[in-house]
């Protein structure tokens, strides 16, 4: 495994001392297809919420290195193009969300750190292929094999040793920490803030929220962003409110009004498709009476007691 004198950026040889025939091509992959979100039964408490609003600023990337990729394109681009496949994958095989943050952030931390062979596409496609397993592996409790998991048409198909090699290397980025914490820690926690809601509608809730910062996993500048803002934006977008609303208060003393203001319109001009408090109505046809009936709960609640929690 050789690795470039550059200081800055270190150049990563992804054969990983492999023969480039070990990166076999294969056609092209699609769209998108539906994120179905499942529902995450934890009993969070304040405690708990207090100690993680601390711990998840020292996983935070440093700023510099996020605002040195400000020019990705937000579509038909390679990295794009490889972001949606993994994602495909993740809805193929029913993966949990977290799995599907944890392996986009993994990819997007890699590419941070090093600087890949341009002009070639299996590079990004074999650092996906690592993201994905490493991420499969942390969270699912069935995990397809190093092969299976090359599903849906994928660009290239690489040998398990390869794709072994290319996670020793994603880890070694990471330095080894792999289980991070994610949005997903406090969905619950800031949905349960919401009064006068019935649990069917606290449950729709949570599982647009679920696909919205799912879908935020292919913007890069997410990682601007802790996680606790992102889970908080992204509740505030699906129940369509504005920044300003009483409701961000209630989530907790420590949120950061600019930072989810940042985030809030982060997750705006990476969804133009949708309007405001319609997140996945378009992605998720068939949703569209149960979103009706969780914002007339929504509604009613804003009549009763609009300054409480």
């Amino acid at each position: 495994m050789s690795v470039s004198a550059d200081v800055s950026t270190p150049s990563v040889n992804l054969y990983c001392n492999e023969t480039a025939g070990d990166a076999l091509c294969s056609s092209n992959d699609g769209g998108i297809s539906e994120i179905n979100s499942a529902y995450l039964p934890v009993d969070i408490d304040e405690s708990y919420i207090d100690n993680i609003l601390v711990s998840e600023l020292h996983q935070m990337p440093e700023t510099e290195l996020i605002t040195r990729f400000p020019d990705i394109p937000e579509s038909g681009s390679a990295h794009q193009d490889t972001l949606n496949w993994m994602l495909k994958v993740h809805a193929y095989y029913r993966f949990r969300p977290e799995t599907a943050y944890l392996s986009a952030n993994y990819f997007h931390c890699f590419i941070l750190s090093h600087t890949l062979q341009k002009g070639k596409g299996w590079p990004l496609q074999l650092l996906a292929v690592a993201c994905l397993s490493l991420a499969a592996k942390l969270e699912e409790t069935r995990v397809p094999s190093l092969l299976d998991i090359q599903t849906l048409e994928p660009r290239f198909l690489f040998k398990p040793s390869t794709v072994r090699r290319m996670e020793l290397l994603v880890m070694g980025s990471l330095k080894w920490r792999l289980h991070i914490i994610t949005p997903f820690s406090f969905l619950h926690y800031f949905i349960a803030k919401l009064s006068h809601l019935s649990p069917r509608s606290k449950n729709l809730i949570l599982a647009h929220s679920s696909d919205v910062i799912i879908s935020t996993c292919r913007v890069m500048n997410i990682l601007a962003y802790t996680p606790s803002t992102i889970a908080a934006a992204a509740v505030l977008w699906v129940t369509d409110q504005s920044i300003g609303c009483p409701k961000l208060e209630c989530f907790h003393n420590r949120m950061n009004k600019e930072m989810v203001k940042g985030c809030y319109n982060l997750i705006k001009q990476n969804t133009p498709q949708l309007s405001r408090g319609k997140a996945l109505d378009a992605t998720m046809p068939g949703k569209c009476f149960a979103k009706k009936c969780w914002r007339k709960d929504f509604k009613s609640s804003q009549d009763m007691s609009p300054s409480k929690c």
